[in-house]
């Protein structure tokens, strides 16, 4: 078989999402992100110096994107400049959410020339085919090899895929099927359908990121965000959830709008202090993307149509307040730090490498009275991680060049995670109709590959090669 995949990304760590796979003398390229905190690429340059392109494209005849996270696309300036010309296959909602991604990703990357960020927009617009869930789309075929593929839903943010993709050769008895898993959510996540697992594959290519370790369920991740909000109530101070604009900021919304809902309908002992609390969201990104998401409802699972047909407002409700003004988001800052006013705010980045919740982050983080929630993966070098780690041993973190005291309470909130856990990953290849033959472990950390591995091996019976 004259097929073979090539990994330039996400090989050893859980960003710089980029796999090419080979038929004949063509190739189709799956994801193409940007690398982050301290992971490196391939070579072993590190992320800040690994932005061009070192492989030849001109027999690359597509890319898909899984879905629009910034490690899963934001390399695509950087593609088009090595001379890429094909179409920019993904779902129809990422087709949407994709150029808000990437001009923001430009103006911080690249230039915050309007005019360059929009010519640059209307060239990768230009190149978008948004592609419906479900159906067999031919990338390529002539007398040297063929590939199509298939786009099923991923549940890991809204438009999130996983592809199916059948290549063949001349000397191909059979096509050959190959599963990418971009990113795969965990089940019962707000707002998305759970992904469902394929019905075969030879080859599965597969994330690893939660793959040493199990979420708590949606309830109980309800509770204990719940439970902390409600201990910032007494002590009077903010509770700071850094949150990526994209998926996990909307997932939040939908959940708080659920407390408010089922403290009206059953009154706690916090209720009225509930019904007063402001949400801020300090994120002009994020609100972009949050009226996305509401414009994108029929993309939604059933249970969240269920609640805009019964009149509810998941993701826009009377106690959010978006705050969009530079000079708005400091002076929020230094009320907030000063006042015993109890607030909740969700900013960007959600590894806090960067964004306003740096801001927050510098003036509260000394201070007993602020909790910070982290719902999300923290990648090793990042200051979130940094944070995650030392902040429950009362240590310290380094912002902006500066060193910041961590007395603040640091919670995570695994449940909250966008990622599937060990077990969903393990059923994800288990419940296929037809074991494939190999798996590739990807997008984790060594550890998390390596856990991941033995439970593949032990709940297929050794029938499945898996590969780290």
């Amino acid at each position: 078989m004259d097929t073979d995949i090539v990994h330039h990304g996400a090989r050893d760590g859980v960003t710089g999402s980029c796999h090419q796979l080979f038929f004949g003398q063509d190739s189709l390229l799956i994801d193409c992100g940007l690398f982050q905190g301290a992971e490196t690429s391939p070579d072993g340059r590190n992320a800040a110096d690994q932005l061009e392109i070192d492989f030849p494209v001109d027999r690359v005849r597509a890319l898909v994107l899984t879905h629009v996270h910034i490690d899963h696309c934001g390399r695509i300036p950087w593609l088009l400049a090595a001379g890429f010309k094909g179409p920019i296959l993904c779902s129809e909602p990422s087709a949407r959410l994709l150029p808000v991604v990437l001009a923001d990703a430009f103006e911080i990357g690249v230039t915050r020339n309007q005019a360059v960020v929009e010519r640059y927009l209307r060239l990768v617009e230009s190149r978008i085919r948004p592609l419906p869930f479900k159906t067999w789309h031919t990338v390529h075929a002539d007398a040297a090899g063929s590939c199509r593929i298939r786009l099923q839903r991923a549940g890991h943010i809204l438009g999130s895929a996983y592809v199916e993709c059948d290549v063949a050769t001349p000397a191909d008895a059979a096509p050959r099927r190959v599963l990418f898993s971009g990113d795969l959510g965990a089940p019962h996540s707000p707002l998305l359908p759970a992904p469902k697992p394929a019905w075969r594959a030879d080859t599965v290519v597969l994330e690893s990121t939660y793959g040493d370790r199990s979420h708590e369920n949606r309830r109980s991740r309800r509770e204990r965000l719940q439970k902390i909000v409600e201990q910032a109530l007494d002590d009077g101070g903010t509770v700071i959830i850094p949150a990526f604009s994209i998926g996990r900021t909307q997932e939040l919304l939908y959940e708080f709008e659920d407390i408010l809902h089922r403290q009206r309908r059953k009154p706690g002992k916090y209720a009225a202090r509930w019904e007063k609390l402001p949400i801020f969201l300090d994120s002009p990104l994020a609100q972009r993307f949050t009226m996305l998401y509401r414009e994108l409802a029929p993309f939604w699972d059933d249970e969240a149509r269920a609640r805009l047909r019964a009149g509810r407002t998941p993701l826009a409700f009377t106690q959010l307040r978006a705050i969009s003004e530079h000079d708005a988001h400091l002076a929020n800052v230094r009320r907030l730090s000063r006042s015993g006013e109890p607030a909740i705010v969700i900013a960007a980045s959600g590894m806090c490498a960067g964004g306003r919740v740096v801001n927050y982050l510098k003036a509260m983080l000394g201070d007993r009275r602020h909790d910070v929630v982290f719902v999300g993966y923290q990648a090793r070098g990042t200051p979130g991680n940094a944070i995650q780690t030392f902040g429950p041993r009362g240590g310290y973190v380094d912002l902006d060049g500066e060193r910041i005291d961590i007395r603040a309470r640091i919670h995570s909130l695994s449940g909250y995670s966008a990622h599937a856990d060990r077990d969903d990953l393990t059923r994800f290849v288990t419940r296929m109709r037809h074991l494939p033959g190999e798996v590739r472990l990807v997008h984790g950390e060594r550890g998390a590959r390596e856990a991941l591995a033995a439970q593949l091996r032990a709940a297929t019976g050794e029938q499945v090669r898996v590969v780290i």
